[in-house]
């Protein structure tokens, strides 16, 4: 006998199952049934789940069976609807196992049953057994329906295609449930012109008008398969029943296409209309106003959160978590802290977003600390998100052995070659100066997803639904295989990140081979990646070719013009935005500002900072500060930077110091340099830069003593100097050198043709700037240390490894020095080459003797 209040899983495989008959009246019961107690206990039965007993109901059904009463096919099917409304799966399937224990035979209501049951739970194999059990002539709507929304939910969008049409063919006309449940399925970029034609079928049907559920699944269409939210909007204006749900699908949906002023129009527009929030509601508005950075809008929704009794709901704090981390203008967590404080139950979402909130505001050290109390502490397992930041966080102290601790632990659960996961941990190699390990971890990133996508193609031309069988039988393994824009997106990132141009192009051939190519996610990615590259032309071609943009289009082809030192060009593309009534953010207005302060454009960059205030109500962050002392510092003026630094409305953070001390660097002002760095000290003493730098004003100074007191100093406190290195990518392979560098198979060559340059553009009126040399050594010494710099060594590698017809792209983590950028801009005029330079702040296009940074950097 089996008693199902034990909590056992059950596997139930069904047995072959005959025809169903239509009504429960021809079937043969116990005699049991005959017995009067059993009437009164099936009727208490149906009470306590009319009144959401569930335990209460199982305890009868127990008892009922321990009595030798054989409950009814009417019984079942009570408990079992009782199941999946209470997404009790694993009693649902013990329910299933008595039932198939008790030889009853089952009816389509409670076949229909079992597979939503185990579609819900997941577990669309045995849903799929139970249908393919019943013979075509006794499946009914239901059953189709059913099994249709089972492949849609569980990522198996062309099987549900295929079962919608098979039905069709049978003779069965869909109902609103069939619709919705197939539309669903063709809400990806990939089979939305199938749904388009289903759009067709549904108007004929007449359910377009008149179910909500049809009007839901529309809305994702459009949104979802084809970003367009001004169809979805038109369904929404078109429906005639409204409830909580549809306003929330369109909040969500302008909130996730990064269109947050229109999701808050249609939030207002829901209470104007006297819908109330609810935690879906509040949680997507929430987040954004986290995307405006309207700090002021978000309180007022924290007020609302706890008006409405909402504001301890897990995903409302998460929300509201994000949202003051993101809009902290003084990088202040304090009331992001104190919602997580207050939240009664933490989960992975929120130990996550306040340790992403931290890092995001440059408290790495809490980021970690909170790390180790989640899950020594807390026992939280983390997700592939948790590690992105805290890798980051790593990255962002120069923590390797720290670093290397959590990448063990992503690794140990699985999560290591999670997209997200491996572009931390490629940008953290390339931080460490670990150009080989950076590479190696992309191209396990890389054929992880080529792999993937090739295995897709060649079963997809053998039969429709082997993309299916494999996307199912592989997601134990990755959550992330498939063909999809974000899965792209990633990989972009990481080519970007390591400047791999020729992978990046593989992966932009994939993409045009699959279709994807106008994709507005892969766009942006795009444009970013050929950007960070070298390839401005390239992401510039992408952005003119796109037939919708966004936001994040346009910053990002104004971030690239910007970093190119085309800033003339980049306020004109503003200019251009914004007579398309593209409204900017906070990131394009760094991009903005940093282009002026690239070129010394401060009554331009001063202005644009005032509009972006007064016109556009975008609360400036410290990023934006930190801009406009850089537009100070530049060009010089290290008085009024400081100036403005004590005007703040903020507190300075070490990232606003570390700016002015860079331009004291840069201008030799050594009073106001000792200044800043002991401000950036007394915020962050595990700050190497504030040494590195004040170490390098003293030393172009030349006070040796306090520069190896300085140095001293860093040795005891263990903070180590990031080496200096460069890198390029020849024939698909990159080689990085560091000054110096002999370890090269090539080095005799290298340094041969060094010799040469070095020869030739004396000739031509080279004078090496030994300045540069930070070392208290002889001038003729320090000569030949300029000459070993590594953007020489990589530029002279490159000039005997490549033909004269393709530019020369050199990638450095650090700025580039004077004497360097002075030599290479003679090697162009020399040589009749365009060298490309890329340095940790911007890049330099340097052809016949000229630089687009005129010498401004």
């Amino acid at each position: 006998m089996i008693t199902l209040s034990i909590p056992v899983p059950a596997r139930c495989i069904p047995t072959s199952l005959k025809p169903l008959k239509p009504s429960r009246q021809n079937i043969s019961l116990s005699k049991s049934l005959e017995c009067p107690k059993f009437e009164s206990l099936k009727n208490r039965l149906i009470r306590v789940v009319d009144a959401v007993h569930l335990p209460e109901a199982i305890a009868t059904l127990d008892f009922m069976i321990q009595q030798g009463i054989t409950p009814d096919l009417q019984t079942y099917s009570i408990i079992l609807k009782s199941c999946i409304r209470s997404r009790n799966f694993e009693l649902g399937k013990l329910v299933h196992a008595q039932l198939t224990h008790s030889k009853i035979e089952p009816d389509s209501v409670v076949v229909n049953s079992l597979i939503s049951l185990y579609s819900k739970c997941g577990d669309w194999e045995t849903a799929n057994s139970i249908f393919e059990h019943i013979e075509d002539s006794a499946r009914d709507l239901v059953s189709w329906s059913a099994m249709i929304s089972c492949f849609a939910h569980n990522g198996m969008e062309s099987k549900a295609i295929s079962t919608f049409v098979n039905m069709l063919e049978i003779g069965h006309y869909p109902n609103q449930f069939c619709f919705s449940a197939v539309i669903q399925a063709c809400s990806n970029p990939d089979s939305a012109s199938i749904g388009i034609v289903i759009f067709g079928l549904l108007i004929k049907s007449g359910y377009f008008e008149s179910d909500s559920c049809v009007g839901c699944a529309l809305i994702d269409l459009f949104a979802k398969g084809y970003y367009d939210l001004n169809s979805a909007k038109r369904v929404f204006d078109k429906m005639p029943l409204r409830n909580t749900v549809t306003w929330n699908l369109m909040i969500t949906r302008f909130t996730q296409l990064d269109y947050p002023n229109e999701a808050v129009d249609f939030f207002l527009r829901m209470l104007s209309s006297e819908y109330m929030p609810d935690r879906f509601t509040l949680s997507s508005i929430v987040s954004a106003s986290a995307e405006m950075g309207f700090l002021p809008l978000g309180r007022q929704l924290h007020s609302l959160a706890i008006k409405h009794k909402l504001a301890n709901d897990i995903c409302v704090s998460c929300s509201l978590v994000d949202m003051y981390s993101k809009c902290a203008s003084d990088r202040n967590m304090d009331d992001s802290r104190k919602v997580f404080d207050h939240m009664t139950n933490h989960n992975v979402m929120s130990w996550t977003a306040i340790a992403s909130g931290y890092v995001e505001n440059g408290d790495n050290n809490e980021a970690i600390k909170l790390f180790r109390e989640m899950i020594i502490t807390s026992q939280v397992t983390p997700n592939h998100f948790t590690f992105a930041s805290v890798l980051k966080a790593c990255r962002n102290i120069s923590d390797p052995l720290i670093a290397e601790q959590v990448y063990a632990h992503a690794v140990k659960l699985g999560l290591s070659l999670v997209n997200c996961v491996g572009n931390s941990v490629i940008s953290m190699f390339v931080q460490f100066g670990r150009m080989d390990d950076a590479r190696k971890a992309f191209g396990i990133l890389f054929e992880k997803n080529l792999i993937c996508q090739r295995t897709i193609i060649n079963r997809d031309s053998k039969n429709l639904i082997s993309k299916d069988d494999y996307e199912s039988s592989s997601q134990a393994d990755d959550v992330e295989i498939g063909i999809t824009p974000f899965t792209f997106s990633s990989l972009l990132s990481g080519a970007a990140t390591i400047g791999s141009i020729g992978k990046g192009e593989q992966i932009h051939s994939q993409l045009i081979k699959f279709g994807l190519g106008s994709d507005q996610l892969i766009s942006n990615s795009l444009i970013s990646m050929y950007s960070k590259c070298g390839s401005i032309e390239s992401s510039f071609q992408v952005f003119t070719k796109m037939s919708s943009r966004n936001i994040r289009s346009w910053t990002a082809v104004i971030t690239a013009l910007a970093k190119h030192g085309f800033a003339e060009k980049a306020l004109k593309m503003f200019q251009e935005m914004l007579k398309t009534g593209t409204k900017p953010n906070e990131v394009t207005y760094i991009a903005i500002l940093s282009a002026c302060s690239h070129v010394g454009l401060i009554s331009e960059g001063l202005k644009h900072f005032e509009m972006m205030q007064k016109e556009h109500k975008i609360v400036p962050r410290m990023e934006h500060y930190a801009c406009v002392v850089d537009l100070f510092g530049r060009s010089g003026y290290l008085t009024e930077a400081f100036e403005f630094i004590t005007s703040m409305p903020l507190v300075a953070d070490s990232l606003v110091w570390r700016t002015l001390l860079g331009a004291c660097r840069v201008h030799g002002n050594t009073e106001l340099g000792e200044y800043a760095a002991n401000m950036i000290v007394q915020r962050d003493p595990h700050d190497p830069t504030a040494y590195i730098l004040l170490s390098n004003l003293y030393a172009s100074t030349g006070q040796w003593e306090t520069v190896g007191k300085i140095r001293k100093s860093m040795k005891e406190r263990n903070l180590i100097k990031e080496s200096g290195c460069s890198w390029i990518e020849i024939e698909k392979r990159v080689h990085k050198f560091f000054v110096g560098d002999t370890s090269h198979p090539r080095a005799n060559e290298i340094y041969r043709e060094l010799n040469n340059l070095n020869f030739r553009i004396k000739n031509m009126g080279y004078i090496p700037v030994t300045d540069f040399v930070l070392h208290d050594v002889e001038e003729e010494q320090k000569e030949q240390y300029l000459f070993q710099h590594s953007e020489k060594i990589a530029v002279a590698f490159a000039l005997i490894s490549t033909s004269k017809s393709k530019p020369i792209r050199v990638f450095k983590n650090l700025r580039v020095c004077g004497d360097c950028h002075t030599a290479i801009k003679y090697i162009s005029m020399a040589t009749g080459r365009e060298i490309v330079l890329r340095d940790s702040n911007r890049f330099h296009h340097i052809k016949d003797g000229a630089c687009s940074c005129n010498d401004y950097w």
